[in-house]
């Protein structure tokens, strides 16, 4: 029998026990959300799941607790100038973008530079827009100078679009860069397939030091809820949002998931065009609104997650005022109708600007409830691409085609101003902002432009209040739900919610074994 000198022996055998050690088991996350991104970029997304995924890769001066308090983050602390129109921000050190560059106040001056340029045409211009320089007083240190007093601005900057990301990237990639993110997030971009996934992994050099505690995560768009749900019973996701309403009990049932059920500050609402025949005639909108079971929608569409709209801002925004529901009363409806001359009701177009399944049965409940009227919709179901051109780009308001239009809305900010001004005053009509009733009231527009201008807060409550108060009266819209926010994940997932604008927060996020 041949001998082996002792050292060789030691050696075989360290490598044997090296090789038969069970590898490290990774911890990859799976996120199931209910539609595509529209893109990577938060300053140009309008959508707020393009921008919930982008905390993935991407962080801003400010943002949001779960209870949308608002909390420093890339910003160390703040002053402003009596006058209200100069921020001179601290910005915390030594944090690096995923590129190796340094976080610092030429960064800042970057993003805010681009997203103010009217040229580069981003979808957020209007958050920002008035900011009128931003300047480097020392490598910590921007000092943001207002075009006028705007008591909001603060909120705007914890907004989930006001990210840092960095200006190597955006010289490298120009305007490629919204498919190529590169932030100071716990995660760097990996890859993404469009209509498959988006994936992340793990940025080694985080600042927050222990964090991210899991090595990937991999967002994945599932339309179809019932597709969503078998996801979570097979474990082939760990979270989801939204939960279809009617699989929640299902859901509810497995031992290994946890369904939660989240206030929230997203109220559906139906736009009509009050630029265009026949909803130019208040009664016609008034009608509209009368004529439809917000309760009822409540329960057939949402699963009873949800519940009438009490007014034009929810309740847990900032200066918000409880006016309604506005009640259902078909007589009303009908009488109105007949008073604004269309008696046997007309035809016109409904559009979705969602195509998922609980979107589908809002849509089929609202035609069936017009019906009653007389009002005739066909329905169509918006892609997100058919949304952005279709609607949000649409150049010339004479000639928007949209008529009754079956949107939602969250204030981000958690304040009333960005609640009430991208939605319904006069300057944010599309491509600007998200007036898609085209709706226009000069006491409005005043009231708003007097609540910026304030930082008394009983003038601010009092200047809110008249516009909500305006805007119940004018009736642009029908106000429908404020939904509650349906979300599941494995047990074994932790440190993963959803926020009351149904954003998601999961810097905490971990995967047990």
């Amino acid at each position: 029998m041949k001998s082996f000198p002792r050292s060789l022996i030691v050696t075989a055998l360290a490598l044997g026990a090296l090789f038969a050690a069970p590898a490290h088991a990774a911890k990859d996350v799976v996120f199931a959300v209910a539609s595509t991104f529209t893109t990577t970029d938060p300053y140009d997304a309008n959508d707020t799941l393009s921008q919930a995924m982008a905390k993935s890769f991407y962080e801003g001066l400010y943002g949001f607790d779960k209870d949308m308090k608002m909390i420093p983050v890339l910003a160390e602390s703040y002053e402003v100038t009596k006058d209200g129109l100069t921020y001179i921000v601290k910005l915390k050190k030594g944090i690096k973008f995923h590129d190796g560059t340094d976080f610092n106040a030429a960064a800042v001056k970057a993003n805010f530079d681009r997203v103010t340029n009217p040229d580069n045409k981003l979808k957020r211009y209007g958050l920002y827009s008035n900011i009128g320089k931003t300047e480097v007083v020392d490598d910590y240190t921007a000092k943001i100078t207002l075009k006028t007093p705007f008591s909001a601005f603060l909120n705007n900057l914890a907004h989930p679009s006001g990210v840092m990301i960095s200006p190597a990237a955006m010289t490298k990639y120009g305007k490629d860069i919204s498919a190529n993110p590169v932030g100071t997030g716990p995660f760097k971009f990996v890859e993404w397939q469009r209509t498959d996934y988006l994936k992340v992994a793990k940025f080694d050099g985080y600042w927050k030091k222990g964090y991210p505690k899991v090595d990937t995560i991999t967002w994945k768009p599932v339309v179809d809820n019932n597709s969503r749900a078998a996801m979570m019973q097979t474990g082939e996701a760990h979270f989801t949002y939204p939960v279809p309403y009617e699989q929640a009990e299902t859901l509810k049932a497995k031992p290994e998931l946890e369904v939660v059920a989240a206030p929230s500050i997203v109220l559906r609402y139906l736009s009509m065009n009050t630029q265009q025949k026949p909803f130019d005639n208040p009664k016609v909108r008034e009608a509209i609104a009368y004529s439809i079971n917000k309760d009822a929608l409540a329960k057939v569409a949402f699963g009873g997650y949800a519940f009438a709209a009490p007014g034009v801002v929810p309740e847990g925004v900032e200066y918000n005022v409880k006016l309604g529901p506005w009640p259902y009363d078909l007589a009303k409806a009908k009488k109105l109708l007949a008073e604004a001359g269309y008696p046997n009701g007309f035809e016109t177009e409904l559009w979705s600007a969602y195509n998922h399944s609980t979107a589908q049965k809002v849509t089929q409940f609202l035609q069936q409830q017009l019906g009653q009227i007389g009002i005739k919709a066909k329905i169509t179901l918006l892609e997100a691409g058919q949304r952005v051109e279709k609607v949000e780009s649409w150049q010339d308001p004479a000639t928007a085609p949209v008529r009754l239009y079956y949107v939602g809305w969250s204030s981000s900010t958690g304040e009333a101003d960005w609640a009430i001004r991208p939605l319904l005053a006069s300057g944010s009509f599309p491509p600007s902002l998200f007036n898609t009733a085209y709706y226009k009231s000069d006491k409005v527009d005043a009231d708003i432009k007097a609540a910026l201008a304030t930082t008394d807060k009983t003038e601010k409550t009092k200047f809110y209040r008249d516009a909500q108060e305006q805007i119940w009266k004018d009736a642009p819209w029908a106000p429908l739900v404020v939904e509650k926010l349906l979300s599941a994940h494995n047990k074994k997932l932790t440190g993963v919610y959803t926020m009351p604008d149904s954003s998601f927060n999961f810097t905490e996020v971990d995967l047990k074994p």
